[in-house]
């Protein structure tokens, strides 16, 4: 009687997968991307036209999918593990990253939100869309997602580094003080009030940048409120601006601690919409550079996922 073989499990291959929203590449793809954004239903009209005309100037589409990539790379360098890109609502979509790592191979991997504090508005969808990929893709799957990195030290320095330059180039640049405002994406008041941590995090974060940076003194404020008759948490960074101005403030430090690349939030809502809003109020307004393709922010997402791996 022939003897059944048994077969011996697969070693383990882990890969890394850094996740992202997603933004289009160009004005044509814009349409498609808000349907995928909301699930389907359609905006109307109007606000499509004004989502189309702010990718119009800056530059006719969003850099997000090229600065993901570089950060890709940069933290493949550094690890001893294939690094994935997946976006939730634009191409190469999360299913299209797993299929690629699973043919590679990959049966372990360590998913990475690149939006560094936990909310269910963006994590939790994230997860949910990546755990629906692998059960249609690759069952069997073994993922480790990173919930929150919104206190790792290597991502405190990275925003340290970029947001101190800044500061010291303003303050070469005018007589006065310069005011730092820290900011994040807002979310629903709702999510806030039914237990979600972002708000918490986002503060938390801010602070110990301050803290880095040695500031004594700051603002935080929640920008890119959505189109929707809810309430958002704040401050806006409106708000801010209006203070400081009837303060006396001529210039102010905008510090982006929710994002780490560049995309339309910062580049339309910070570099056009609130610069403009500055502007008509005697008030500069200038940002730190995103973290983009930080060699500090690489490290800290190694470091990230090198300690979970060792975790396992």
């Amino acid at each position: 009687m022939k003897e059944e073989s048994i077969p011996l499990p697969l070693p383990e291959r882990w890969g890394v997968l850094l996740l992202a929203h997603g933004a289009p590449d160009k004005l044509e793809d814009i349409p498609e991307f808000l349907l995928n954004v909301r699930g389907g239903r359609p905006l109307a009209d109007p606000v499509v036209k004004e989502i189309t005309h702010r990718y119009s100037l800056i530059g006719g589409g969003s850099p997000l999918l090229r600065l993901t990539v570089l950060q890709a790379e940069a933290l493949a360098k550094l690890i001893a593990h294939p690094v994935y890109v997946g976006m939730r609502n634009w191409k190469p979509f999360i299913a299209e990253a797993v299929r690629r790592l699973s043919d590679d191979g990959v049966n372990r991997v360590v998913a990475v939100c690149l939006a560094p504090q936990n909310s269910r508005t963006s994590t939790g969808l994230y997860r949910k869309n990546l755990m629906d990929a692998v059960e249609q893709v690759r069952p069997g799957l073994a993922v480790d997602f990173i919930e929150s990195y919104h206190d790792h030290p290597g991502l405190i320095e990275a925003f340290r580094e970029r947001a101190e330059a800044a500061l010291l180039a303003a303050r070469q640049e005018t007589s006065g003080p310069v005011p730092v405002i820290f900011t994040a994406h807002s979310v629903p008041e709702r999510t806030i009030g039914e237990g979600d941590p972002y708000e918490k995090q986002a503060r938390e974060t801010a602070r110990l940048v301050a803290q880095a940076m040695g500031l004594t003194e700051f603002r935080m404020a929640f920008q890119s409120q959505g189109m929707t008759a809810e309430k958002w948490i704040g401050p806006t960074v409106e708000s801010q601006i209006d203070e400081l101005a009837q303060a006396g403030v001529k210039d102010v430090l905008l510090v982006p601690v929710g994002f780490v690349s560049d995309h339309v939030e910062i580049l339309y809502d910070i570099d056009v919409l609130f610069y403009d809003y500055g502007k008509a109020r005697g008030v500069r307004v200038q940002r730190s550079e995103s973290l983009n393709d930080s060699a500090k922010f690489a490290a800290a997402l190694a470091s990230l996922v090198t300690g979970r791996i060792k975790q396992v």
